[in-house]
């Protein structure tokens, strides 16, 4: 009788919660409310769009209404999609698209609204427009305020996310082209170089003049470094600082498997909340931040264990550490007074989504909220909107209908959602009375910290691997899946996936160079371009690969023929002969 009233509250709990699982991705959330948004009490949400013309990243709202949406996907000309409701339902019933005259690499990200110009940015230009009062699509002349001009052969975090201080100045970072500063990227057991000459001009944040056209790296300065990869950033002009979300390192597992499990690699390092200031150094690549054990800890490849400090405490710390690779890529301190008092200067933090937990979940795909006061969080981190998943546990990145990305603010005090997947648009505001509103009115949020998506994952229970065979075996497991996904659909974005993919199904020389050579972008796979650095496995023995491969050209929808380790020791043999 005990186990079936448990069973019965668990059963109700999650049907509390909106938990749905299911295999089959039907494209439809599985919440109907709110636009398959889950909110605290009071809030409501509208769809502004459905499904943007190369989907979405950033947003920014300006003084009038209109929405300005930074393209993820983009041909010349029309990097921009530019949003107005003309008859006040809330939904966009004019949509345009312009801007972006240099021809977009991949993607870009960064759309915001400074001193009434509209900036926005690929991987490698920030641009900008002077907007003009009442005019949906600029009529000025397109500037380029930022040219990135540095060769990226390797760089994998070449985003150009933007923000501005009260003072005229333009903040920029400039990711690093690696995981841990190793000479052979991504390699097992390569040590990292110390120092790092990858901080001489990446891993930081630059400052610029914003409204100076034709700028270079050069003309910038410094502002901070130590930073891997800083997606979500932005200007408190509560406290007069810049904030910034990095996002840790990758591959602790497959890296180092003798020290971390695939619990541990799959919670750490954490992702860092960190107030920036001029001169701030954050660690990177030498320390990474474990918020289970609170301190920050010398990486691996520079002799950590995940326990030896070394000198990592002379580092900024962070104001939070996120858990791992929850993908925090927006960033917006709330200064409107439509909400609640609890959330004035607080920060809206948008968790895309993580794409290398195996075998666990994957984790976040969330809008989270930290209350500050005075300069400091005032709280645990709070759930804000939930929902855009549509599924629990989310096994494989594809399986997520929606991932948040962008949030802006309106002029009416409304907050602004935008996700990558589809280019749908969310506008949330607060209908109920702010002086009710309390604890109580998040109580439903806060149970959502219970679903696999977002708590801690359990050891043994949340492992996918526990009652069955690493899909593709153990090679697979280890090296493969954490980014092209237990599926072979890859995460839509980085990873390219393997199904049907030209490169798995075609010359199976050129394939088998992959692994032993490695492969840097841009590349097209299913008529998508992706940029990014696949590193060299040829640490691997010629039967792991002959292994691995012949399974990814047999499984995932793929029927092509094996791969003999015969061949791979040719194809290897050949590879030596001309170094």
């Amino acid at each position: 009788m005990k186990t079936y009233l448990t069973l019965l509250a668990q059963f109700l709990l999650l049907f509390a919660l909106g938990f749905t699982q299911h295999s089959d991705h039907d494209d439809k959330p599985f919440n109907s409310k709110n636009g398959g948004l889950y909110l605290p009490d009071g809030f409501e949400a509208v769809v502004v769009a459905d499904s943007l013309p190369g989907r979405a990243r950033h947003i920014a709202v300006n003084d009038n209404g209109d929405i300005y949406v930074k393209a993820r996907f983009a041909d010349k000309g029309e990097s921009v999609i530019a949003l107005r409701d003309t008859n006040g339902d809330g939904r966009a019933d004019i949509i345009k698209r312009f801007g972006g005259a240099a021809k977009e690499r991949s993607y870009g990200t960064a759309m915001r609204i400074y001193k009434g110009y509209m900036y926005f940015s690929s991987e490698l230009i920030v641009y900008r427009y002077k907007l003009t009062p009442g005019e949906l699509v600029p009529t000025s002349q397109e500037e380029v305020i930022l040219t990135d001009d540095h060769p990226h052969g390797m760089h994998e975090h070449i985003a150009k996310p933007l923000t501005f201080d009260d003072k005229g100045f333009m903040y920029v970072p400039f990711g690093a082209n690696s995981n841990a500063c190793q000479e052979d990227n991504r390699t097992p057991w390569d040590k990292g170089l110390t120092p790092c000459p990858i901080l001489e001009d990446h891993g930081g944040i630059w400052k610029f003049d914003a409204s100076k056209p034709g700028q270079h790296q050069k003309d910038g300065v410094k502002f901070a470094t130590g930073l891997r990869s800083v997606v979500g950033l932005d200007w408190n002009f509560t406290d007069n600082n810049l904030y910034a979300l990095q996002h840790g390192r990758d591959d602790l597992l497959r890296l180092w498997p003798q020290l971390f499990n695939g619990w541990e690699s799959a919670m750490l390092p954490s992702e860092e909340f960190l107030r920036i200031k001029e001169g701030t150094h954050a660690g990177w690549p030498y320390c990474y931040w474990d918020q289970m054990q609170s301190k920050k800890v010398l990486n691996p490849e520079y002799g950590g264990d995940g326990k030896l400090v070394g000198d990592c405490e002379r580092y900024e710390k962070p104001l939070i550490g996120f858990p791992g690779h929850w993908a925090p890529n927006d960033l917006h301190f709330y200064q409107g007074n439509q909400f609640p008092e609890h959330y004035k200067n607080g920060s809206f933090i948008a968790f895309h989504g993580s794409t290398n937990r195996a075998p666990y979940p994957q984790s976040s795909y969330f809008i989270g909220f930290v209350p500050f006061k005075n300069g400091q969080p005032a709280g645990p981190y709070e759930i804000f909107a939930d929902g855009f998943a549509g599924i629990d546990p989310i096994v494989n990145v594809s399986d997520a209908i929606y991932r948040p990305m962008g949030i802006a603010m309106g002029p009416d005090g409304s907050i602004y959602i935008g996700e990558t997947e589809k280019g749908k648009i969310w506008k949330v505001t607060y209908k109920g009375n702010k002086k009710k509103f309390g604890k109580s009115s998040l109580a439903s949020q806060e149970k959502r910290k219970s679903l696999t998506h977002i708590r801690t994952p359990d050891f043994v229970n949340d492992n996918l691997d526990k009652d069955e065979p690493i899909a593709g075996g153990k090679v697979y497991g280890v090296y493969c899946s954490a980014c092209h996904q237990r599926n072979g659909m890859g995460d839509s974005q980085r990873f390219p996936p393997l199904g049907g993919a030209e490169w798995v199904m075609g010359d199976k020389t050129k394939l088998i160079n992959v692994l032993l050579k490695g492969l840097e972008g841009p590349i097209d796979v299913k008529g998508q371009s992706y940029n990014n650095v696949m590193p060299q496995h040829s640490f691997l023995k010629d039967e792991e690969i002959s292994e691995v491969l012949t399974h990814i050209r047999s499984n995932f929808g793929n029927s092509a023929g094996p791969i003999s380790t015969e061949e791979v020791s040719k194809a290897r043999a050949a590879i030596d002969s001309l170094k």
